[in-house]
């Protein structure tokens, strides 16, 4: 007769994912969660104080005051939208980039996607003049964005595949080119007048209020069907976190899977940038702040990404308007303040394991 203790429910093999999977849930529920309260209070704060009850039914026109129909239609929702978008885009678009890299240092704006973006920028307001064209100007600035982003885009897929490097050296690569195109931009901005340098330094500051509804549209609907796509293969960047043996042998092309998502999360990145301006680390501090709770399980870790994202932001910015109100500060600077520390933090975390190994 076996006098041994029989195993415990809470000791058996798969008691410990399961209670993984209920604290991830939870996690998940109370980032939902805090972005409502985020939505709450930011649809709340400006000059014009109005009861909550009144600005909801403004969502929908039907306040009892015209103007506030008006103020929370034009003024209060597209910010409010554009935020969560863009930081929704660049949250999923950091962890998926640091999945098919391997490396926790990998987002947008550390591969050099936003100083292109910038290069693009200064390229449309200084050289091209698209302050004088009027609605074409207007249009010609995003779109030079996000050609500068995806130029640098390439250049790095290109570095990969003629020179072979891995996917932890890209990230080194990013800084290289971000450097190349920080020094055009420098230069480019030596020829400009005070009118064209005003307008490129505001929109390196970063602005989520200067979307109108088909900038958001566009940048919802690229958002939307990107996200849905690294939802589908959370498997597949599982399969990676185990090595390219393990993943190869699982019957996944791990080049192709790297090189279309790379130029997935980089067309996400840039489109969000061309139109709202340099918006650092929210890629790099989202999925990390994620990974905390529910480890790296992608199929968390992606809808976390995503929440995370879009709370950063939209708190960011409900700070950057509150704070010396009426002032409004530059959502860019809240931003890379959050994102500095934690990239030294990575970076000399990274250092110290190699030392201890």
């Amino acid at each position: 007769m076996n006098s041994g203790r029989l195993p415990s429910e809470n000791n058996m093999p798969g008691s410990d994912y399961r209670r993984n999977q209920t604290r991830s849930q939870i996690f998940l529920a109370g980032l939902f969660l805090l972005l409502v309260v985020a939505i709450l209070i930011s649809l709340r704060a400006g000059s014009y104080s109005t009861p909550i009850g009144e600005l909801l039914r403004g969502i929908f026109g039907k306040a009892s005051d015209g103007k506030i129909n008006i103020i929370v239609r034009n003024n209060r929702m597209p910010r409010i939208l554009t935020a969560i978008i863009a930081g929704a885009g660049l949250g999923v678009s950091g962890c998926v980039l640091q999945a098919i890299l391997r490396n926790p240092l990998a987002s947008a704006s550390t591969l050099g996607v936003s100083q292109g973006a910038s290069f693009g920028a200064a390229f449309a307001i200084i050289v091209l003049n698209a302050g004088a064209m009027g609605a074409l100007g207007r249009a010609a600035i995003p779109l030079c964005a996000f050609v500068g982003s995806m130029a640098v885009a390439l250049m790095i897929l290109g570095l990969s595949r003629i020179r072979r490097i891995p996917p932890e050296g890209i990230v080194l690569a990013g800084v290289a080119i971000s450097a190349l195109f920080t020094g055009a931009t420098t230069l480019i901005q030596y020829f400009a007048n005070e009118i064209q340098l005003a307008a490129l330094v505001f929109w390196t500051f970063g602005d989520l209020g200067s979307t109108n509804w088909t900038d958001i549209s566009l940048m919802g609907g690229v958002v939307l069907i990107v996200s849905i796509y690294y939802f589908l293969r959370r498997w597949d960047y599982n399969a990676l976190l185990s090595g390219t043996e393990t993943a190869i042998s699982l019957g996944i092309n791990v080049g192709r899977l790297t090189m279309f998502n790379m130029v997935l999360c980089c067309f996400t990145a840039s489109t969000i940038v061309s139109y709202i301006g340099l918006i650092s680390f929210i890629g790099l501090a989202a999925p990390h702040i994620v990974r905390l709770v529910v480890g790296n399980n992608h199929v968390y870790l992606i809808p976390g990404s995503i929440l995370a994202g879009a709370t950063l932001l939209l708190l960011g910015d409900l700070f950057s308007r509150t704070v010396i109100s009426p002032v409004i500060l530059p959502i860019g600077a809240i931003t890379s303040f959050l994102g500095g520390p934690l990239f030294l933090y990575l970076l000399f975390k990274g250092g110290k394991k190699r030392a201890d190994s």
